[in-house]
């Protein structure tokens, strides 16, 4: 049985791990964490990590960018093993991630679907063929109108990937709207939608002369992310020190 403490329960995706963690026989959540206090979760909620008093192998963070100093102080106080997924963080809070795995265990990922981690395989793949032969690339993301970063960091995990299939020459693009120029050959475009309920989705474009390839994957529900960073959560509980990320959990 995996002790799990919920940081941001009563946000939506804390919500639905909820609900999943009561139908799965190997996971009890035994606290959550939320600036909004107690909610009828089923479990203590906190509006503080300092103040949990029950013992877990692990937290599963699913809060916002402000929160994850305050975590990460927590998880190395305590040594305790940590599923970041939060987004949006800074690049001073990605190297105090990396900090922080010094001394617990830490795995974050950008995405926590199985199938955006292998879509992360397939493209590198495909750029080491397509962009030597001139093919452009471009990465579409599109959320729902809540969501605050852009772009997602699932499409910024996209373009890395292919950046590091080309040996880091790339450089992202974001807004070509105050540009008057031809598109550079080593660039690539990200861009990013904000409407309605979308869930996610993600196209990773590869354009040539008289051929265009585009893998797409599309978030339908949010249950998704939640089977992952549970799944997560068993894999980590117990794991030394160290950096992690989804491909330990699927074996890839």
């Amino acid at each position: 049985m995996t002790k799990i403490i919920m940081h941001g329960c009563n946000g939506y995706m804390g919500r639905v791990i909820t609900d999943m963690a009561k139908s799965d026989p190997d996971i009890e959540i035994v606290a959550g964490v939320d600036v909004s206090g107690n909610e009828s979760c089923g479990y203590p909620v906190y509006t503080s990590l300092f103040d949990v008093k029950e013992d877990a192998d692990v937290i599963v963070d699913f809060s916002i960018a402000k929160a994850v100093d305050g975590l990460l102080d927590y998880c190395e106080k305590k040594e305790i093993p940590v599923v970041l997924c939060t987004t949006g963080l800074s690049e001073a809070q990605l190297s105090r991630v990396s900090e922080a795995a010094g001394k617990t265990a830490v795995l974050k990922s950008a995405n926590m679907s199985l199938g955006i981690n292998i879509l992360l395989k397939l493209i590198k793949d495909a750029a080491r063929v397509l962009a030597p032969s001139g093919f452009d690339m471009e990465i579409v993301e599109k959320h729902h109108n809540r969501k605050l970063d852009a772009p997602s960091g699932t499409a910024l995990a996209l373009a890395d990937s292919l950046n590091e299939a080309m040996d880091g020459r790339y450089h992202y693009v974001y807004d070509r709207s105050t540009r008057s120029q031809k598109r550079d050959p080593e660039e690539i475009g990200i861009s990013a939608v904000r409407g309605g309920s979308i869930v996610g989705e993600h196209d990773v474009i590869f354009a040539g002369t008289d051929e265009v390839i585009e893998l797409r994957h599309t978030a339908f529900s949010r249950a998704i992310f939640a089977k992952g960073a549970l799944e997560a959560a068993k894999f980590l509980a117990g794991k030394p020190a160290g950096r992690y990320d989804m491909s330990d959990v699927i074996g890839g």
